[in-house]
């Protein structure tokens, strides 16, 4: 049974970084893993996605150029490095799983993951 644990949240001023990890308790094969977020009163988003084989990544427009996905696969962990953050970046970071690839091409919902870890507060702030 795969179990993900999301880390690296913390409070960030606007501008600045982070990186959150997400650590798997199996090693991934033929996975798409995905990062969402949800701010309060929103919907959970799918924020970039990555496949374990081939690394192929997708991303939300507002994070493109400022957010980068990755995986480690001796480490059975996916990063999510997030830069140039911004106020509208705060939210909480869920990490999710599914060995589909076709999800991860089309950036899909939270509805089509079955895998999800316990999220991890990102809070962008000065």
């Amino acid at each position: 049974q795969l179990q993900l644990v999301e880390s690296g949240g913390n409070l960030v001023q606007p501008g600045g970084s982070l990186r959150l990890s997400c650590a798997a308790s199996i090693t991934f094969e033929y996975w798409a893993v995905a990062w969402f977020r949800q701010a309060p009163g929103k919907e959970r988003e799918a924020v970039s996605c990555i496949t374990t084989s081939d690394r192929k990544t997708n991303y939300e427009d507002s994070v493109k150029g400022r957010f980068t996905i990755s995986i480690d696969n001796a480490k059975k962990t996916v990063y999510l490095q997030m830069n140039s953050l911004r106020p509208t970046d705060s939210a909480i970071y869920y990490c999710a799983a599914e060995p589909r690839y076709s999800v991860c091409t089309r950036l899909a919902g939270e509805k089509e993951y079955d895998y999800w870890g316990q999220g991890t507060q990102v809070t962008v702030s000065s």
